[in-house]
This record gives C-alpha cells, structure tokens and sequence, in this order.
C-alpha cells in the first residue's frame, strides 16, 4: 500500500507541476529580472557576471520556498554589494588610531580627490609641455623632499618592509649587516625582521645582548665585510629596566654607512609623542638613509619612505629591483595629496580634544536609551609609540551589540572592555556620527 501511495503522490506532484500551480513555475527567467532598470544600472556599475549571480541567487531561494517568486527582483536589488569590490566600509570605533586590521590610516579627502584623479590617464611619467617622457612621481618626491629638507635625497617604494629589502640588496650584497640583538624584532603575523634581510643574500651580525648595547659592541664587529650598521626603533614594544641602547649620533662616527628604521613614518618631531623618532632628527643626527612607513603616522597610502644622502639614495633608486618595488601612480598621487594638503585622519585623532570627544559622546548617547558615556583610554597603534596613552570618551552599550555592529548595514568596530562594547569617539570622524547612531539603532531596536 505504501508503495502505490508513493505513486499516487509523484503524479499528483507531475500533475501540479503541468497544471503550473508549482510556484517554482512562476520564478522568472534571469533576462526577464536583469531586465529590471534597477538591475540594468547595476549591470553598468558592477558588471553582468556580478549582477547575473545575485539575481540566481534570488532565484534559487524563490524556488526553495524562501521568497514569493514576485520578490525575486526585488530581493536582487536589495542584496546588490556596494561595490565590484569585496572591501566594506568599517566606521573604526576601536580607540585604536592606525589600526592594521583596518587598513592603517584613512586617508584625507585630499588624497581619496588625488586618488580619483589619478585612476584615469595621468601625467605620472609624462611631461605635458616637452610632449616627453619625465621623471615618474616627481610631484610627490618634490613633496616628500619639502616635507623633510635635512635629506639630500627621496624616494619611495611600495611599504618600509620593501625599503629596507633594497637598502639591503644595495648596500651588503653579500656582506654583514651590524645590529643589536635587542632589535632583531618581530611584527605582525609573524614576520621577522632578520629573515627579511638575510632573504637578500646578506648576513646579520648580531652585536650586545638583549637589553643592553654599547658602542664598542658596534665597533668592534665592523670590518671589511660590514655592508652597513643597522639601527632599528623597537616600536611595538618596550623594554625597560636595565637597559641601554646607542644613540643615532653615536652610532654616525663609525666607519660604515647608518641605516636607520623608524618605521612609523613621522617625518619631524611630534609634541604627544616626545619619544617617537621621527626622520628630520634622524638625519641631523647623522643617518646616512632613514626608512619609515607612509601609512601610519604620516596619515597616507602604504609606501614605504627613503630618506638620505644624494649618493646612497641614487644607488638605491638605480637598483635593478627597485622597479619591482615601485609605487603605482594612484599611491604616487595619494601620498603628495597627503603631505601638500590639510591634516590627515591620523593627525587629527592625535590631537582630539577630550572634552569635544566627551560632548559628542554625550549627544549621541542622549539619542540611544541604555547608552552611557564612559571616559577611557585610546592607542596610537600601527606599532607606534606603545606606551603612549589617549584620553577619550566613548559610548557604552551592552556586549551583545558588538556582532550586531560588526555585521550590520554599516559595519562599526568597537571593543570589548569590562564585558561592554564600547565605541571609542577619537577614532570616529565627526562627519561618521550620524552613521554611527543609524548603526547603533539599527542593532539596538
């Protein structure tokens, strides 16, 4: 009996599916929904193939029972990226000023126009008015040249990891170079600086111990198979006690030409980070060529910065792979927008004022029942300055809203602190508020 059931089911199924009262009948052909002028002028801005899969994607789950098959085009219009892209926007609420996972600095409107600019044809290598060929991103190396006038030479390469691999591949091909055995360091994701540097053929000469170095200690490893003395700015870390490291002045009587790393790409002294080296001393002080990142304190594109005698610096842009290190026109563009034009993102997190955080604070928390402000404590980041604290003001609301904020129609980022989710104002642009409380709302009622 079972059996002739079964039978009698599947042809009242065929039945309905030929008499068309199977909804999966009425789910309409993909021309019939890209034909929608929502979907066409999607199809212009983010490409068939992109628009094709998420129109059968609609398909699929009007067919699964999910969606009437009327709301195919509509559910296809509503789950459209934003973008080709697969980046989100994140509104960066974490405190944290350069953060990494985030995509380091935000770059200034002046940059993001530059970039724009830049996207089409340009004039990066061409001279408009000879109708020739012209130095590539001479605008931007004019402008890094002004910005630190102690450097006799520029150039840029594509992050500080790239810039110290050249300065390697050029000046100890086959040799030593010195360093301290407290500045052998690691960063993010494992990446280890002494397997950076040996890559290029080079050998590391370690000098002193973990927590102190002596200038004898340099001296006396220098010998004729020295290519250069490195020094490098312990930046994500700090080791206290008893301790000693030589100075870069110190370190420029040697006989051997001084690389000096800072890393987090401040390019003069800093009033909130006194111990921070920054480019313009480094070099007064007797740097031969000084290394530093574009996209941390400088507040720009990820680049990686050369700075340092006219002659090191030719012999490194000269280097036969300093082209497979080069920037792209739009990083070109990008970075002399950000050393020509107003303060980045970066430097104004930096010099926030608490009490106008506090009050911004207070006004958007006055529209979101259950938030409260709290005043905390926010970061440099980017590995920079580690010991340097903030003062700020942020928005709490429960833990719970820390998921809901991340994967919501605009995604924001907090923290977690004492089991609630706070919203850290320094890091959000006044501009970002009221996106922020659409956010916070949305996750909230």
């Amino acid at each position: 009996m079972i059996s002739a059931w079964l039978s009698t089911l599947s042809a009242d199924n065929h039945a309905e599916i030929a008499m068309g009262s199977d909804p999966r009948r009425r789910v309409p052909r993909t021309d019939a929904v890209l034909a929608d002028p929502r979907l066409v002028e999607a199809t212009r801005t983010l490409g068939r193939a992109l628009v094709k899969a998420v129109v059968a994607d609609a398909q699929q789950r009007a067919r699964d029972g999910e969606i009437d098959p009327g709301q195919v085009a509509d559910h296809a219009v509503a789950t459209l990226p934003r973008s080709a892209a697969t980046l989100r926007p994140v509104i960066n609420a974490t405190g944290v000023v350069v953060h990494t996972n985030l995509g380091r600095a935000p770059l200034s409107q002046a940059a993001i126009d530059a970039v724009t600019t830049a996207s089409g044809a340009t004039d990066v290598e061409f001279d408009l008015e000879t109708g020739r060929r012209a130095r590539r991103g001479r605008g931007a190396l004019a402008a890094l040249a002004a910005a630190v006038p102690a450097a006799q030479g520029v150039h840029v390469v594509n992050n500080n990891a790239a810039a110290l691999l050249l300065t390697a591949m050029t000046l100890a091909p086959g040799k030593e170079m010195i360093v301290s055995r407290g500045e052998l360091i690691e960063i993010g994701d494992g990446f280890r600086l002494p397997e950076l540097m040996t890559s290029t053929g080079a050998r590391i000469r370690e000098v002193g111990t973990t927590n102190r170095t002596h200038l004898r200690d340099y001296a006396d490893a220098i010998g004729p198979d020295t290519g250069f003395v490195l020094k490098v700015h312990p930046s994500n870390y700090h080791v206290s006690g008893f301790t000693k490291t030589v100075p870069v002045r110190d370190l420029a009587t040697l006989d051997a030409p001084l690389v000096v790393d800072i890393g987090s790409g401040l390019l003069s002294p800093h009033p909130l980070l006194p111990d921070e080296p920054d480019a313009t001393t480094v070099l007064r002080h007797g740097a031969d060529v000084v290394t530093a990142s574009g996209d941390k304190l400088l507040g720009g594109p990820q680049a990686g910065l050369l700075f340092g005698t006219a002659e090191l610096i030719d012999r490194l842009r000269r280097h036969p792979a300093a082209r497979a290190l080069r920037v792209d026109k739009m990083t070109l563009a990008a970075l002399e927008a950000t050393l020509a034009g107003p303060p980045t993102p970066v430097a104004q997190a930096l010099s926030a004022d608490v009490d106008t955080l506090r009050a911004r604070a207070a006004a958007l928390a006055a529209q979101l029942p259950g938030a409260e402000v709290v005043d905390c404590v926010a970061a440099v980041g980017g590995g920079g300055a580690p010991d340097v604290e903030l003062p700020s003001a942020a928005i709490s609301l429960p833990e719970r809203c820390a998921a809901a904020l991340r994967t919501g129609a605009r995604a924001v980022v907090g923290r977690i602190e004492d089991g609630r989710c706070l919203l850290d104002l320094r890091t959000v642009a006044p501009e970002d508020d009221a996106a922020l409380l659409e956010a916070v709302r949305a996750c909230t009622s």
